[in-house]
């Protein structure tokens, strides 16, 4: 495995000075985040057959173990307060469980057994998508899991930072970040974790876009949570409906700080229709403004 060998220019790096060890990990890290280039198209393919899924109900489902499954489950808890994604609608299985989030669990990678059960025990099924994610591409929990979710009808995406891996092999959209080896030889938390991390970010947000929860570039689905955000979402409805910040304010309270809402609101709908209005437009919120100006609201 490419990830596991050692590059023979590190290998007196313990005895560098520290500023051209670091200059070294820098540079490593731009590397890794350029080698996710080449998978544009797989990831953009990946994203929108999720969002057809996500679109009709389905769920997203993240599945790891050790630094990949922590990198992976980082990804899907930010999707609930930066597009209001359900907690209901997001899956994490773990090798060792969630413990394994803040602790090693010796021996937890191996567990066929458990991963199968896992996918079982969540009761996948065709309307969801399962995210693998393993640096070696080869760990027998995220293998078996993609495996058995497949099984049962799911839309597998796996994700590995080595060519011709189990995990590519049992995925149906299979995405390679090929980090090549390590500075630090099997560190895979260096650059095999960025290049992971850039390629989740990326999809998790391509699937968001093509369910319609971003709108000229904003965070139309936010959850409104704190100051900081209930003023970002009077600039979105300010920006987006053309009025005044307390023409704003008043629409996200008519629409209970649903900013899809007060923009429609903020707009010329009426309160008591915009619930209809979004539903019928699958929640897009473009669609929905497109509705409006031709009439049809």
């Amino acid at each position: 495995m490419s990830t596991e060998t050692h590059d023979r220019r590190f290998i007196e790096i313990d005895e560098w000075p520290t500023s051209l060890a670091v200059a070294a990990m820098l540079e490593g890290q731009l590397a890794a985040v350029a080698s996710v280039y080449s998978q544009i198209d797989r990831i953009a393919a990946a994203a929108d057959a999720a969002s057809a899924k996500m679109l009709d109900g389905g769920r997203l489902v993240y599945v790891g173990a050790g630094t990949s499954g922590r990198i992976a489950v980082q990804d899907g808890v930010e999707l609930s307060p930066t597009y209001d994604w359900p907690s209901e609608r997001l899956v994490f299985l773990l090798a060792g469980g969630l413990t394994a989030l803040a602790e090693s669990v010796e021996g937890a990678e191996d567990d066929e057994e458990d991963a199968r059960a896992q996918v079982d025990g969540a009761s996948l099924t065709a309307d969801d998508v399962v995210i693998g994610v393993a640096a070696s591409g080869r760990t027998k929990f995220t293998v078996a899991a993609i495996e058995r979710a497949r099984a049962r009808g799911a839309l597998t995406i796996g994700l590995a930072n080595n060519p011709g891996s189990l995990l590519l092999d049992a995925a149906e959209h299979p995405i390679l970040a090929d980090t090549g080896s390590e500075l630090i030889a099997g560190s895979t938390r260096m650059k095999a974790g960025t290049a992971q991390k850039a390629v989740l970010n990326v999809l998790s947000t391509a699937i968001m876009v093509r369910c319609g929860l971003v709108f000229r570039g904003l965070m139309v689905n936010m959850r409104v949570s704190n100051e900081k955000l209930a003023l970002r979402a009077r600039a979105i409805v300010q920006e987006l409906a053309d009025v005044t910040d307390a023409a704003a304010e008043a629409a996200l309270a008519a629409a209970d700080n649903d900013i899809r809402k007060a923009v429609l609101i903020a707009s010329g709908v009426r309160p008591e229709t915009v619930g209809t209005l979004l539903s019928a437009n699958r929640g897009n919120l473009r669609a929905a403004l497109a509705h409006t100006s031709s009439g049809q609201a």
